[in-house]
This record gives structure tokens, sequence and C-alpha cells, in this order.
């Protein structure tokens, strides 16, 4: 079970904006307002797009909603019932008591599952334990403390191991009653087909560009505006990846990159052998995860313009006539994908995974 966030105002515990999803927001409190909620939700998308995000709101929502139904009176001799009021979003304010208990991880009646630090190792764990969704079930048996509802959150889905997946569907085939099971995937495809045909499934697209440059605006408020158009264009709809970019010198690194790539078919070597070393002296391997997911990300873009699927320039800077054959973007796509998981996994030297990437690309843009 997941700690609360103590200092991230815009971790999804805490946050109070859900820009550029209202479509799946009125999906579930249609079925809320209509008294038809299922028992499981799947929130799934992209990364970065708001579904935890979501899956807070909703939490606190249905939390919130069941305080004011146990408190309900209803109709006695002297008086008529009350009215209820239709809710048309899911929006709890900060002020709300809910909202607090929730964002300090103190509400009783809700449970956040995901990946957790292992305490002998100082990293995090590679799965979500099938203990930890045992304890899902035991949590759910519960009557409600606080109001009508027990609501879990699994954040995410994707990282459950075979056994814990077994364990949550058992739980999917016998749910309790009031109780709301709340699970976040980036790649609902890897989950087991009895769990996604058990939930209704909510998604998330990637956020268009004026949510983009809403949420960016408050979130990343210093970078100029040439920064900020580069990371609606990198990101693709995520917030998160944007974000994460900023945070990590994703732009400084892209631009280097470019830079690089603009010169094709021919690589100039000396910044190449810079752009390497820098990479290997960042013991962290931050700038090479980030590295990968650029090179991916343009490698991607420079089979679709040869497969004439997109008009060029596959980026700003970088013209579309470059583009080599098709067949030759694929094999250094899957050449990259491979050096890199090699890199991270069998802790290659990572000047000599650049230098091969890059020439690689080089080779690819002059056929």
């Amino acid at each position: 079970m997941s700690e609360p966030d103590e200092i991230d105002p815009f971790a999804p515990r805490h946050q109070t904006a859900f820009v550029g999803q209202d479509a799946a927001e009125q999906e579930f409190l249609s079925a809320f307002n209509a008294g038809r909620m299922p028992h499981a939700w799947l929130i799934a998308g992209p990364r970065g797009v708001g579904k935890a995000t979501l899956a807070f709101r909703i939490a606190r929502f249905v939390l919130a909603q069941g305080d004011a139904a146990a408190k309900d009176e209803g109709p006695s001799l002297f008086r008529d019932p009350l009215p209820k009021t239709v809710p048309t979003n899911l929006k709890i304010g900060p002020e709300h008591p809910v909202f607090r208990r929730v964002a300090s991880g103190g509400h009783s009646d809700l449970r956040v599952f995901e990946r957790t630090v292992n305490a002998k190792t100082g990293r995090m764990h590679r799965d979500i334990a099938v203990e930890e969704i045992r304890e899902v079930r035991s949590f759910l048996s519960l009557t409600p403390a606080e109001g009508a509802w027990r609501v879990v959150i699994v954040d995410s889905a994707d990282d459950m191991n075979p056994s814990s997946a077994n364990a949550l569907l058992k739980i999917l085939e016998e749910p309790p009653n009031r109780a709301l099971l709340l699970l976040v995937s980036h790649e609902p495809g890897r989950l087991l087909p009895t769990i996604r045909s058990r939930c209704r499934r909510l998604w998330l697209g990637p956020l268009d560009e004026a949510a983009m440059s809403a949420l960016l605006a408050t979130r990343a408020s210093d970078l100029s505006a040439d920064d900020l158009a580069l990371l609606t264009q990198l990101s693709e709809g995520s917030i998160g990846r944007a974000l994460k970019l900023a945070e990590e010198g994703g732009i400084e690194l892209f631009r280097e990159v470019r830079d690089l790539m603009g010169s094709l078919p021919r690589i100039d070597l000396i910044e190449l052998h810079r752009l390497g070393e820098k990479v290997a002296r960042d013991t962290s391997g931050d700038t090479m995860r980030a590295l990968g997911e650029m090179i991916d990300w343009l490698l991607v873009r420079f089979a679709r313009v040869s497969a004439h699927v997109d008009n060029g320039p596959v980026v700003a800077g970088l013209p579309a006539q470059m583009a080599g054959s098709l067949d030759r973007w694929i094999a250094v796509w899957e050449k990259t994908r491979r050096l890199f998981g090699e890199a991270e996994g069998l802790n290659l030297d990572r000047k000599q995974v650049v230098l091969e990437t890059f020439l690689a690309i080089e080779e690819a843009a002059r056929s």
C-alpha cells in the first residue's frame, strides 16, 4: 500500500484541476446518477494523461456522496424528504473534509495499492505483490467506516504479477457490496482478458493542444514560449511526459539530438562523442532513459513519413526528405530498442550505445 504524497501539489491525490478529459468524467457520472454504477472500472490510456487524477477524483466524489447518504435522515411524519441534487461533475473542493483526508492518506474507506520501495535495496519493487492484493479483499469485506462506500485504487494494474492478477480476479468475480475498485492501466492489453471483461472501461486519450497549454501554463510557467511549444510537440498530449522532460533537462537534450540529426545523412562525430560522454557521465541513468525515449519517438516518425502516413517535417528543424526507406527505419528502431534495453539491463557502456545508435541512423538516412 502506498504512502501519501507529502509535498507535490500536482500529485493525483492533491490535484483539484482536471482538464481535457470531460467525456470520461461524464461517463462515470452518468452511471452513478442512474444508479447503475459498476463495482469495477478500468481507467485506461497513455501515460501522463490524467488517469490517476481521475481515479482520485472519482474516489473523493463517491466517498463524499457516501458521507451525505449516511447522514440523510430520509422522510418523517413532520417533513417532506429533502430534494436530492443531481451532481453535474465530480469536483470535490479542497476545503471539503473528504478531500483533506484523501490528500493526507487518512481516509479510512480508501486504500491505494501501487509498487512500493524495497526497504533492503532502496529501489522500487518490480511489481505489486500478491499479499497486497489479498489485502484488498480484506479491506473491502469490512463495513464502510465513514459513509456508504469502500474504495480501492490500483495504480497501476499493469504492475501486478500473475499471482496478484489472479488474486484480483477472484475479488472481481465476487465483489462485496458497496465496494468500488478503480484500476489504472497504461497498457490494458497486458491485463488478463477476464479482468478486462469484469470492468467497465474509461478511456482517456492524449490531451489536446488547448488542454496541454492550460496545464503547462500552470505547472511550467517559467519556460519560454519556444520551450513550451517544443514540450507540447514532444509529449504528444501527455502532461506527465512533458513535465518529466522539463524537470530532467529534456528540452536541452532534444535540441542536441535534433542538431545532430539535422546534419544527416552525415553525423558530426565530434558532437556525437560529446553527447555520448554527457550521457555516460550521468550515473543516475536519467539522461540515458530520456535519450532512448527521444530516439524511439523520432524513429517512429521517420518510419511514418517513409510510409507516407504523415507529411513532413518529422519535427521542426528536420526536413522530411531525410527519411530513408521504411524497412531501414524499422530495422534501426528495433536495433535501438534492443541496445537501450540491454544498456539498462546488462549495464553496457552507455557512450558506445549512443555511438552505435546514431551511426545506425546515419546509415539508414543514406539509403
